[in-house]
């Protein structure tokens, strides 16, 4: 009796045996541990890196007038607090929130004027009047809460309608 083995099958065995071999023990095939110990030095920040600078945040330049673009683009007159008695803003006794509520409904009862969103949460309405968009904010401040009317950039809005909307709001509310 013949005992024959198939080629196939003796070489598809012999390649299992090298491959476990190789495997579970060569040296040949294991990677330098020296690269993977748990003793590497941790990555490190410089120390001028930790944080960001602070101190100039928000100071201005000598001699900048409120209002201009300053050297790295940023205009003073958007961070500045609001003032009162400008033809795009007043204040209204009375917390933001509550403030709000009363704008919307001064808002609801003004002819011509659409509200195309209401914010809550930023205490803006983006409205359309007399064919102009802008958008009417509500802030809140040490006097009260600051109504104004704002472009889609946040600059004081311009314009007939934005001043004319402002100075309906202020008799509706009693703003100062």
């Amino acid at each position: 009796m013949r005992s024959t083995v198939p080629l196939s099958r003796a070489a598809i065995a012999g390649a299992l045996v090298v491959g476990l071999v190789a495997v579970s023990g060569c040296s040949w095939l294991r990677k330098d541990d020296a690269l993977y110990t748990a003793q590497t030095r941790p990555l490190e920040v410089p120390p001028d890196l930790d944080l960001p600078r602070t101190t100039s945040a928000m100071a201005s330049p000598a001699g900048t007038p409120a209002g201009t673009v300053t050297a790295s683009g940023t205009v003073a007159a958007a961070q500045a607090a609001p003032v009162a008695g400008t033809s795009t803003g007043f204040v209204v006794a009375g917390s933001r929130d509550e403030v709000f509520e009363k704008v919307d409904a001064a808002l609801t009862a003004v002819d011509g004027l659409t509200i195309a969103s209401r914010a809550k949460l930023l205490g803006a309405f983006d409205v359309n009047y007399l064919d102009s968009n802008f958008l009417v904010r509500v802030s809140e401040t040490e006097a009260g809460a600051y109504v104004s009317a704002v472009d889609p950039r946040g600059m004081p809005a311009t314009g007939e309608a934005p001043v004319q909307l402002v100075a309906a709001l202020k008799t509706a509310l009693g703003g100062h």
